[in-house]
């Protein structure tokens, strides 16, 4: 069976190279390695995502849900090092990535698989390009674990493929009650910015 990014322990060989990426105006070179999600570089949607997002000031607590190998995690606390940063993956050799990175750019990472998570951890904004592939289910399944972990007035900002379902997933949050509006539409994909509902 093919390995997939969401594969808990990749079998592929561990290639490892490294990628230059730009990054809110700043250039940063990582480490990327076969077997996890966009292991050529920053891809589009990830692209697109940071490209139409101001990077959050003050010390903020902030979730990269699906990390990969860490260009958002390691951008956020890079950017704001007030901020407390986790990032979390199924994905073995992407956690052992993203804290290599962090380490590269000295910047703190807190990374862990989501059970590692602390379960009394609320975050004021959540960062995900969301892993549709892993299908619709698990996909909701995935959000309503984690959206209920927001702060009061906290948001989470998802990038998906319109061609991926992000109507239809704008649509469903609504439905679950989570307020969810479309910012931008760019290079065929939807930046959406979900709020929580118990706003202080």
């Amino acid at each position: 069976m093919n390995d997939h990014y969401f594969s808990g322990e990749p079998k592929v060989a561990d290639k490892r190279r490294d990628v230059s990426v730009k990054i809110w105006d700043h250039n940063y070179v990582m480490s990327t390695a076969s077997g996890v999600f966009a292991r050529e570089g920053l891809d589009k949607a990830t692209d697109v995502l940071l490209g139409n997002s101001a990077p959050p000031t003050g010390g903020l607590t902030l979730l990269d849900l699906g990390c990969g190998w860490g260009p958002i995690a390691c951008a956020l606390a890079s950017e704001n090092p007030m901020a407390t940063v986790w990032a979390t993956d199924t994905n073995e050799r992407a956690l052992d990535l993203t804290r290599a990175n962090a380490h590269r750019l000295n910047a703190d990472v807190h990374v862990a698989f989501p059970d590692e998570v602390p379960a009394h951890l609320a975050f004021d904004e959540i960062w995900t390009n969301p892993p549709i592939r892993i299908g619709k289910q698990a996909l909701h399944e995935l959000l309503l674990r984690w959206l209920p972990r927001l702060k009061p007035g906290g948001v989470a900002r998802l990038v998906v493929g319109k061609n991926l379902g992000s109507d239809s997933l704008q649509a469903w949050l609504i439905e679950q009650g989570w307020p969810t509006e479309r910012q931008i539409s760019e290079k065929g994909f939807r930046v959406l910015v979900v709020t929580s509902p118990s706003r202080a």
